[in-house]
């Protein structure tokens, strides 16, 4: 059964050994994942699956697994790359991986790495847009809102012209949660250095 899924950003700076002093520009993103670990130790799984844009050993994986698997070191992790399919596409295959592990006896933990625009300031990786701040207005809203059809039909020049990195993993685990009972809550959201770091926690209504 699922018992697990969130959205977590992947900066490297978010890791202490990193970024030492610049961690406090940081401390809601910090402050967020420490929370979701705690809701992740709770939960009890017996394996990690996380789907993300940047395949090992690179940091996709890794940022996000520092904090959530602190408590619970050992735990098997299966991770997944994103493709160059559709987001719908996306969302298809997190469907079937997600009927599969929603009928196992076995507590799954599922993970969305990714982060959001990386237009947000002049200062940032591919500088300033205006679609920037709009694409992860746009997107934290509907996902509040759990609008699986609004994300995944939000328009594709506003989301090349943002700049982002994780909708696709976005997709894949809204696909995993299809037909669960689940509230999302965002636990943060930031870009202080010009690229949006959202993390949510959905809370599974497991017999719900």
């Amino acid at each position: 059964m699922i018992v697990f899924a969130s959205i977590c950003p992947h900066p490297p700076i978010i890791l202490p050994e990193i970024g030492g002093k610049e961690l406090k520009k940081v401390e809601k993103t910090v402050s967020a994942m420490k929370k979701l670990a705690k809701v992740f130790e709770e939960s009890k799984p017996e394996k990690v699956v996380i789907i993300s844009p940047h395949p090992s050993p690179e940091y996709g994986a890794q940022v996000p697994l520092y904090y959530l698997m602190k408590s619970l070191p050992n735990l098997p992790v299966e991770e997944l790359s994103i493709t160059f399919d559709s987001y719908r596409e996306h969302y298809q295959w997190g469907e079937r991986v997600g009927k599969k592990y929603q009928d196992s006896f076995e507590r799954i933990a599922f993970v969305a790495s990714g982060d959001l625009s990386h237009r947000l300031k002049e200062e940032g990786p591919y500088g300033f847009h205006p679609t920037g701040p709009e694409f992860d207005r746009k997107l934290v809203e509907l996902i509040k809102k759990e609008d699986v059809e609004g994300i995944l039909l939000l328009d594709p020049d506003l989301i090349e012209e943002a700049g982002e990195c994780g909708l696709r993993s976005i997709c894949f685990l809204f696909g995993v949660l299809e037909g669960l009972n689940y509230d999302p809550e965002i636990l943060s959201y930031e870009g202080p250095f010009g690229v949006g770091y959202l993390v949510v926690n959905f809370e599974i209504n497991i017999g719900g």
